[in-house]
């Protein structure tokens, strides 16, 4: 997928998430993703749902609330850039957020139905979003992104961590 963005579209540290999109297709591949995690988290067994590999890592639930947490920031992030906005965006501390999640308190079903919240919103977005939205670039933490990397960033994202989940959780 890189090969679908210049350069300047996105920090290099991107590029393996990139890669791992569902599709060229913005919109599809969050539609085909969507439906693969929703099967995927749906076959987790509940007593692993809290399950952490090793002391200090995060637990299955913490690992699908990180998903849910950082398509929120992303797509805000290719909202502001589609629509201009120029406003240097910062970062986010992801080992912040997780132990602040409460996520270890949720059920699949609540998990389900945040992450499928989320995506739905996220497609409704791309959608409406234009070529030339798409090509926009803004900055955040500290580099370039365009709203159409944020969107392969989004898919494949959630696609590194159904790989970890499965090589190390399952």
């Amino acid at each position: 997928m890189q090969s679908l963005l210049a350069q300047e579209e996105y920090n290099p540290y991107y590029g393996s998430f990139i890669d791992k999109a569902e599709s060229n297709n913005i919109v599809e591949g969050l539609q085909l993703g969507k439906k693969k995690f929703i099967d995927f988290v749906n076959a987790i067994p509940k007593e692993k749902l809290t399950y952490a590999y090793e002391d200090g890592k995060w637990t299955i639930a913490e690992v699908i609330q990180h998903i849910i947490d950082t398509e929120r920031i992303f797509s805000y992030r290719a909202l502001r850039f589609a629509r201009k906005d120029e406003t240097p965006l910062i970062g986010f501390d992801q080992d912040a957020y997780v132990p602040n999640s409460n996520a270890n308190t949720f059920s699949i079903e609540d998990l389900i139905e945040d992450f499928e919240s989320v995506r739905n919103s996220s497609i409704t977005l791309y959608k409406r979003f234009t070529s030339e939205m798409l090509s926009q670039i803004g900055e955040a933490s500290g580099s370039p992104m365009s709203a159409r990397a944020a969107g392969y960033i989004l898919s494949g994202h959630q696609n590194h961590h159904v790989e970890i989940i499965k090589e190390r959780y399952l």
